[in-house]
């Protein structure tokens, strides 16, 4: 399991990596679109460095071993990394979008100005939102940790979530189900304008 976890970590770091130099040294690259893909792969890059490897010490020993305020962190920079990727998958759907649909009014709307912004709505949104889980108390929290029914007294600790079915709720639909279903009906949209110009052609 370690070999396995391992190599999804490498993979993850190392492919962000790449996609991060190649954007930042070709300046024929330093377009409005690559900007976002460069802001998202700096996200994952993190997410797969800083968050994936005390997760999969976790996923294999079962336990939680870097104590009560390293689990607050780690969620709570998991759940801010987790929403930006998102948040940027949003904002690259309807780039995508005018694009396609809209390639006249593209260039002129789409500017490294308006791009910028996006980003920043990406990481402080996602900042606020993560962060603040903190202050009202709705973050994860360290208990004892609990597998098949039975207390492990060697481990130091668990790193589970105890939000309540509210919280959850309300949290998974403003972090995930909306922006995933704009995101399918934005390229839903797309695939129909595509192949009507396919069709014309």
């Amino acid at each position: 399991m370690y070999l396995a976890l391992c190599t999804v970590i490498l993979f993850t770091v190392s492919g962000n990596s790449l996609v991060i130099i190649a954007i930042a040294h070709f300046k024929q690259l330093h377009t409005p679109t690559n900007f976002l893909t460069l802001s998202l792969a700096v996200a994952d890059f993190l997410l797969g460095g800083l968050v994936m490897p005390p997760s999969a010490i976790r996923t294999v020993e079962k336990c939680w071993y870097f104590g009560d305020l390293f689990c607050i962190l780690h969620s709570t920079i998991d759940l801010l990394l987790c929403i930006t990727s998102i948040l940027h998958l949003f904002f690259i759907s309807i780039d995508r979008y005018y694009a396609i649909c809209h390639p006249f009014k593209y260039k002129s709307k789409f500017t490294v100005i308006l791009i910028k912004k996006m980003i920043f709505i990406c990481w402080s949104l996602a900042a606020v939102y993560g962060f603040g889980m903190i202050f009202i108390d709705l973050n994860i929290k360290p208990k004892e940790s609990i597998v098949d029914g039975i207390s492990y007294k060697y481990c130091v600790g668990s790193c589970t979530g105890i939000l309540n079915e509210v919280s959850s709720t309300i949290s998974s639909v403003i972090s995930f189900y909306i922006p995933g279903s704009i995101m399918i009906g934005i390229y839903v949209k797309i695939y129909m304008v595509a192949s009507k110009q396919a069709k014309s052609l």
